[in-house]
């Protein structure tokens, strides 16, 4: 009945809910089946091959630095501010994204640095106004500050995208620190 099992998941890709009524056994057997064989839940596979999705958190394989401060990770996001009583989806599509209802002025955007270790995963994070050059060194300087406080005292390696503020800026602040910075290549 096993291998039934088995030969009715591979071909039909199915689960057990539809599985255990066509082979006459109760849905929990089957899943119990599946599990004992290691076979992957479906949300995690593609729907058309039924190979397991690389990104699924059962296939991910997590790596780190042997230790704290040998390598950290910086990026920005970018998030639109949202007007006083709420935005586009709560006044509907009529208005514009990101602009104010009473007065049409544009209200901008947030930008939240921050800095990842890469073997403690400990992050440091602030809001700032915009993600120019002097910001993202100046955030640098501060986010180095606090990993110091937490017992990180050194960083050796910066790995950051390649934006432009990132590419340029950050070079007299990673001397400063004797950071050596990671920078993707232009594509």
């Amino acid at each position: 009945m096993e291998a039934a099992i088995l030969a009715a998941r591979v071909e039909h890709r199915r689960g057990q809910d539809w599985l255990g009524p066509e082979l006459g056994v109760p849905a929990r057997t089957v899943a119990r089946v599946l599990r004992r064989h290691h076979v992957p839940l479906l949300r995690v596979l593609d729907p058309l091959t039924g190979e397991v999705i690389r990104a699924s958190k059962t296939t991910a394989i997590r790596y780190e630095r042997a230790r704290p401060g040998e390598l950290v990770h910086m990026d920005v996001k970018k998030l639109g501010r949202i007007p006083d009583g709420g935005g586009w989806r709560a006044e509907g599509q009529n208005t514009t994204n990101h602009r104010s209802r009473l007065n049409k002025t544009r209200i901008g955007y947030d930008y939240v640095h921050s800095m990842v270790d890469d073997h403690s995963r400990l992050a440091y994070s602030e809001v700032l106004p915009d993600e120019k050059g002097p910001t993202c060194a100046a955030f640098l300087d501060r986010a180095i500050d606090y990993f110091a406080g937490q017992g990180i005292a050194r960083v050796e390696r910066l790995m950051t995208d390649n934006a432009w503020a990132y590419r340029w800026s950050l070079r007299e602040a990673c001397a400063r620190h004797g950071i050596r910075q990671n920078v993707p290549p232009r594509v």
